[in-house]
């Protein structure tokens, strides 16, 4: 080692302080570096697992081929492994208590299929051959009839069959379709049934991919190979998963002359390994990974940087004098380096393996948080990859470079003289520090003094400035873009916001008071009650929603001579519920209102994909102004006829949506009123198009929809709660981890201001010494001191702000190739933003002259600024 870089040691030894909070600083930046490859892996691992156990491991499925085409699929060079399975069909459940699953639904794998799909044996052995089938226990449990292992089950198996009148005939009834009824009665039926006897065998779980909406208990029964007719589904097992994927499994179905509408890809696992057919959000993900990359690596470098700034600053007399007995400009920036590499080495591993732990730390916390709140079978689990060490070490030393090259480079043009008389920092002039008049109009001598200080420590001043620039982009920017993604994942996954739908085709009075009694039910937590009918009207050209009006100009669509056509959701809520809900966006109540005829409440947007672009788009779905009327009306498509229903008033509109109602899409709205109001509207004549639902909100879905099915066996439950879970998921784990990011940043932001600041404070204790020495009273000083706190604060705020709107922008202008909204200024963050800077600054600076004010004067006004 020679003399320089011993020299080098030496200081850093001698500066314990500074030494510790730039480790400090870098060990949070590699922390965060480490955290963020790591948590990537562990949570793409989590969600693997979990899309595995709730729907098998397969990417792609060629449905309903033939014994030779099953064979083709199997030797294709890219098939791994496959399984076979096939839907059977349905047969009735003779004794199901449960009206809504009138069915059983009989699904065959063979034995790889077993294995790879996830069943849950309970009890007995899985099928071995295609007259044996194991139960679900939801049988007994849901349904009230009651086998046992060893028993003969004799079905009637068929199809499901669609009886109402306006029914498409080609479109087939899976388990992801509900019972069809009307006025409470079962509108399907089974055919072209045929006898089959099955073995009970075994009993299951009540399977993981089975709705609770669906008709069908599930059984499964046993895909023999050998059968000579042979037809089934292929699930495969891909050797490479990549983007080309799509393109292959198109290519192979088309050689063995399959149509691409029998193609299945499991797309809730291939996005998991970064593939989606979906070239929009393909583009919205990487740009926002992008920004969000690049955030972090400015902000890590721009931190660390500063660190290294002041260490060459303080370091300036030093490197002169070293420079004055002949080291070279290469030995001087090679020092700076020096540094680097010491800090670097001492760090990185630290870093990594705090990084590492906090990973572990959180998983241990939040797991419990999603298996108990969200239902998660799987564990978030820390996933060490070689892979994501070596890309954090190297990130990390390309940030520690970045960040000593600048001051390397100014430490080698530091001139013996320059440095021994310390001039190169501070180089006044009256201009440079010359101060508005208003200044001291608005803060006195104390405020003028506190500008020019600062003036005249101006690269200090800026390198606080800068750091505060920065926490500032970073925390808006990353918060920014957690909001951004959670409105992507409700634009996407429609916004659910219930647990569980109540139902009954019908507006009836007595089964609505059924309906309200289940509210008192235990386990409800929050639940309204709602009356709904779907109405018609027309309004101009120049009303409708902008898509519309661009179709009609460019000719795409045609205007009727009534105006463009709407369809009108008309939703009751409760009296209680409604309150609430006027109370929430800021409207009157309906009493409150002059007499109007049928008062409404307008949900003035619309939320769509777009067929073209393939982006969802969120738009002002009508252009009405509040006291404007609506003729609302009904088609009868027996008489092919509009009937007149009511004209209705809106008194008030908002873009938000009471629990229980979605947004409409293009070229219908949502108009939310009273349960008076509704039952004015609809008469006797119209009392069956209506219908009645109590949406419900529970700490334990499951067992309150079982509940409920046992009281009323004739209400329709609709569980929406696995939907539910999976955008909270999303949503939370987003959460951790972005605020846990923000944690980290702020970490980062405060320890370098903290050293900026204090560092600043200590070197200007000669200066703060003669100034109370001339007669500055504590109280004035303590003014000058929060003065310059304030300075900090608003030219921080200055550039900070300007600087997080043009990337939150270009963040909502990534998310536009894929979703459209409109761009909000997040003003809660601001304000948020605005106060933590302001206790920073304050916080460091009280920290900085508390310690200062300790000092003899005269001992300060002796000391040598060094």
């Amino acid at each position: 080692m020679n003399i320089v870089n011993k020299l080098t040691i030496q200081h850093l030894k001698q500066n314990k302080r500074r030494t510790l909070v730039t480790i400090f600083g870098v060990i949070i930046s590699v922390a965060m570096i480490a955290a963020v490859t790591t948590l990537g892996v562990s949570f793409l691992d989590l969600f693997k697992k979990q899309s595995i156990a709730n729907e098998g491991e397969w990417h792609v499925s060629y449905e309903n081929v033939s014994k030779e085409q099953i064979q083709e699929i199997q030797e294709d060079e890219q098939t791994h492994a496959s399984f076979l399975s096939r839907n059977d069909g349905y047969a009735l459940l003779t004794g199901s208590e449960n009206e809504n699953k009138p069915y059983v639904f009989i699904k065959s794998f063979d034995t790889a299929g077993l294995k790879n799909y996830p069943v849950h044996l309970k009890e007995g052995r899985l099928p071995e051959a295609s007259n044996e089938v194991v139960l679900s226990e939801h049988i007994e449990t849901n349904g009230g009839v009651s086998y046992q292992v060893g028993d003969e089950l004799t079905l009637q198996v068929g199809e499901r069959v669609n009886t109402l009148p306006d029914a498409d005939p080609e479109r087939e009834l899976k388990q992801t379709d509900s019972l069809i009824q009307l006025d409470g009665e079962t509108a399907e039926t089974i055919a072209e049934t045929a006898e089959q006897t099955f073995k009970i065998v075994g009993m299951i779980d009540r399977p993981e991919w089975e709705p609770t909406w669906s008709p069908g208990y599930t059984i499964i029964s046993f895909v023999d190979h050998n059968e000579a007719d042979l037809s089934a589904d292929v699930s495969v097992i891909v050797k490479d998963i990549n983007k080309d994927i799509f393109d292959h499994a198109g290519a192979l179905a088309n050689s063995i002359g399959l149509e691409k509408t029998f193609l299945r890809f499991n797309d809730s696992l291939l996005r998991y390994y970064g593939v989606t057919d979906n070239a929009n959000l393909q583009t919205t993900l990487y740009s926002l990974l992008a920004i969000i990359v690049a955030v972090i690596m400015i902000g890590s470098i721009a931190l660390i940087y500063n660190a290294f700034a002041i260490s060459v600053s303080e370091r300036s007399r030093h490197l002169g004098m070293l420079s004055s007995v002949g080291a070279t400009k290469r030995q001087k920036r090679n020092s700076v380096f020096f540094e680097g590499f010491v800090i670097a080495l001492i760090s990185i591993p630290l870093g990594i393996i705090a990084g590492l732990t906090g990973i572990w730390i959180t998983f241990l916390l939040i797991n419990d948080m999603i298996e108990g709140a969200l239902g998660i079978s799987e564990k978030l689990t820390v996933v060490i990859t070689p892979m994501s060490i070596v890309t954090a070490c190297l990130l990390s030393l390309a940030t520690i470079f970045i960040s000593t090259y600048l001051p390397a480079v100014k430490a080698s043009k530091i001139s013996a003289i320059d440095a021994i008389r310390q001039s190169q920092d501070v180089k006044l002039t009256g201009k440079k520090i010359k101060t508005p008049k208003l200044v001291r109009k608005l803060f006195g001598i104390e405020g003028e003094i506190g500008l020019k200080n600062l003036k005249r420590n101006k690269r200090r001043y800026n390198v606080t400035v800068f750091s505060l620039v920065i926490s500032i982009l970073l925390f808006l920017s990353v918060s920014y873009f957690t909001d951004s993604l959670k409105k992507s994942l409700e634009l996407s996954q429609e916004g659910i916001n219930f647990d569980i739908r109540v139902s009954l085709n019908s507006s009836n009075e007595e089964k609505s008071e059924q309906l309200a009694s289940i509210k008192e039910f235990d386990l409800v937590e929050s639940s309204v009650l709602q009356k709904q009918i779907d109405l018609n009207f027309y309004v101009t050209e120049e009303e409708a929603a902008l898509p519309f009006q661009e179709d009609i100009k460019s000719g795409l669509m045609e205007l009727d001579e009534k105006g463009v056509p709407y369809y009108a959701s008309v939703t009751s809520l409760d009296e209680k519920n409604f309150k609430d809900y006027a109370e929430q966006i800021g409207a009157k109540s309906f009493t409150d209102e002059p007499l109007k005829s049928h008062p409404v409440i307008l949900v003035n947007t619309a939320q769509y994909e777009d067929a073209e672009s393939g982006k969802f788009v969120e738009t002002e779905a009508v252009f009405k102004e509040i006291g404007d009327s609506l003729s609302l009306f009904y088609y009868d498509y027996e008489q092919s006829i509009e009937n007149e229903f009511a004209d209705v008033t809106i008194v008030a509109q908002t873009n938000v949506i009471p629990m229980g109602v979605n947004y409409g899409g293009i070229g219908g709205v949502n108009l939310i009123t009273t349960e008076a109001v509704f039952n004015e509207l609809v008469t006797t004549d119209t009392q069956e198009m209506a219908n009645s639902s109590v949406f419900l909100r529970s700490s334990d879905p499951l067992k309150l929809q079982d509940m409920i099915e046992d009281a009323d066996a004739d209400l329709y439950v609709y569980n929406l709660y696995k939907a539910r879970q999976e955008q909270e998921q999303l949503i939370l784990i987003l959460s951790v981890f972005t605020y846990g990011f923000i944690a980290l940043i702020t970490m980062i932001s405060v320890a370098n201001i903290f050293n900026t600041i204090s560092t600043s404070v200590s070197l200007r204790k000669r200066e703060f010494a003669m100034l109370k020495s001339v007669g500055m009273t504590p109280m004035g000083f303590n003014k000058m001191i929060s003065y310059e706190s304030l300075f900090y604060g608003l030219k921080s705020l200055l550039y900070g702000l300007p600087l997080s709107f043009i990337v939150m922008y270009l963040i909502y202008y990534a998310t536009t190739s894929s979703f459209e909204y409109t761009f909000e200024i997040p003003w809660m963050n601001i304000i948020y933003c605005i106060i933590s800077i302001f206790l920073i600054v304050g916080t460091a600076m009280l920290y900085s002259i508390r310690k200062v004010n300790k000092d003899n004067i005269i001992e300060s006004i002796k000391q040598e600024n060094i």
